[in-house]
């Protein structure tokens, strides 16, 4: 790890706290990936709006991220099959979970929620043993 690897890091995570307490304070909502996916499926709740313009920033970032002339490297070592049922487990678990990594990690925790400070230790032994399992058991 370098000193760019490093402020990269500390300026991204500021970016996502600093986005995650704009939307709290301005809409009062967690900035919960999977609630807010959720939330524009039918039938249509009344903060659809918002929720379109948050996941439009999301999708938008990688192409304008491209267009800064960086590079974006993707070293891919599993299969595109189990790529897909990892992310269908990814998904069961966001369900059995109450939410996601984003709202359980960064939102839950800093507003010190037991039940997302357990959901965040949940998922984070289990991403871990599931590494270890991938990679030096199979």
């Amino acid at each position: 790890m370098n000193y760019l690897t490093i402020l990269s890091a500390l300026t991204g995570g500021a970016m996502i706290g600093l986005a995650a307490a704009l939307l709290l304070f301005t809409h009062k909502h967690t900035a919960g990936i999977s609630g807010i996916a959720a939330g524009m499926l039918p039938p249509w709740s009344e903060g659809s709006v918002w929720r379109g313009w948050f996941l439009a920033g999301l999708l938008a970032s990688a192409p304008l991220y491209r267009l800064s002339g960086a590079d974006i490297v993707l070293d891919l070592d599993a299969s595109p099959g189990l790529l897909a049922i990892a992310g269908l487990l990814v998904g069961y678990g966001t369900r059995l979970g109450g939410g996601c990594t984003s709202g359980h990690g960064v939102c839950g925790i800093s507003r010190l929620s037991v039940r997302s400070i357990v959901a965040t230790l949940t998922f984070m032994l289990t991403a871990g043993i599931t590494v270890f399992i991938v990679r030096h058991l199979l």
